[in-house]
C-alpha cells in the first residue's frame, strides 16, 4: 500500500469512528507505529486531526460551512490566477451552470467581462446580485436561502437544474484524494454539483493547491466525471500522472 492510499483510509477511519489509535491503525496496516505517527503529524499539520496521547481526534472544525463573506477572503490570490486561466475553456454564447464557491465567483467576474451572450444558471445570491447588470442572462434554481451560504438548495434547486443541459459546469469543492475522488463538506450543496455535473457537456472544476491530497465528509464524485482541473500552482508529478489516467486536463499558473 502506497502512503497517500493508507493517509486517506486514516482519513476515513477519523470521519467514522472520530478518534483513531497508533497501535491499532500500526496493525491494521502492518507498518511501524513510527510510520503511523508521521501519518498523523502530517494530518495535524493540516488541520484534519489533532494529535493526542496514542493516537488522533477528528478535527472538530474540518466539517464546518464558513459564512460566504469569510471563505470570499481565502486564497484572493489563488482565486484570481484560476479565475484568469479559465477563459479559454468558455466561448461566446455558451450555457453555464456554476455553485456558490467564491472560486467560481472570481472566475464569473473575469469570464463575463471577456465573453458575450453568456447564459449563467446558478443556486448562488451573489452571483446573481453582483452580475445582474451584466448584460448576460442569468437563471436562478430558486429553492431554500441559507443565510450563511449565501445559496438556494433543496427540492425546487435540484428540480431547475435538472431542467437544463449547459455547455459547462463551473464549480469548486473542498478537497481531492486519489482514492476518495472529489469530497465537500455540505450536503445540500453536495447534491447539486452531482446535478450540474450530470447536466454538463464539459465540466470544469476549479480548485487552488491547498485542496489536493484532502477528503472532506460528502464525496462528490470520482474523476472520471471530471474533463479540466484549473488550480493556481503545478501538482505534484504523481498527481498529474494520476489525472492523466483519467484524462482530465490540467491548468495552472499562466499556462493554458
Amino acid at each position: 500500500m502506497k502512503a497517500f492510499e493508507r493517509r486517506d483510509l486514516i482519513i476515513n477511519e477519523l470521519y467514522r469512528h472520530k478518534k483513531v489509535h497508533v497501535a491499532d491503525l500500526a496493525q491494521k496496516f502492518q507498518v511501524s507505529e513510527e510510520t503511523i505517527r508521521r501519518d498523523l503529524d502530517k494530518l495535524d499539520k493540516e488541520g484534519l486531526a489533532k494529535k493526542n496521547y496514542g493516537g488522533a481526534i477528528l478535527n472538530a472544525h474540518t466539517n464546518e460551512d464558513p459564512s460566504y463573506a469569510s471563505r470570499h477572503q481565502i486564497n484572493l490570490e489563488a482565486k484570481g490566477i484560476i479565475a484568469a486561466n479559465v477563459l479559454d475553456l468558455i466561448n461566446d454564447g455558451d450555457s453555464l451552470m456554476t455553485d456558490t464557491s467564491t472560486t467560481a465567483f472570481e472566475a464569473l467576474r473575469k469570464i463575463t467581462e471577456a465573453k458575450q451572450n453568456l447564459t449563467i444558471i446558478t443556486n448562488s445570491l451573489a452571483v446573481l446580485s453582483e452580475f445582474q447588470h451584466s448584460g448576460h442572462k442569468l437563471i436562478s434554481t430558486g429553492g431554500t436561502l441559507g443565510p450563511e451560504t449565501s445559496s438556494f438548495v433543496g427540492p425546487t434547486a435540484s428540480q431547475s437544474i435538472q431542467k437544463y443541459n449547459v455547455d459547462v459546469a463551473l464549480f469548486s469543492c473542498k478537497a481531492l484524494s486519489m482514492t476518495g475522488g472529489l469530497s465537500d463538506s455540505n450536503e445540500e450543496e453536495s447534491e447539486l454539483k452531482i446535478l450540474m455535473q450530470k447536466q454538463a457537456s464539459k465540466v470544469v472544476l476549479l480548485v487552488d493547491h491547498s485542496k489536493f491530497d484532502r477528503i472532506a465528509f460528502i464525496k462528490l464524485f470520482s474523476f472520471d466525471k471530471v474533463d479540466y482541473i484549473v488550480t493556481d500552482q503545478k501538482p505534484s508529478e504523481e498527481w498529474i500522472a494520476f489525472l492523466n489516467t483519467y484524462q482530465v486536463s490540467v491548468l495552472y499558473s499562466s499556462e493554458i
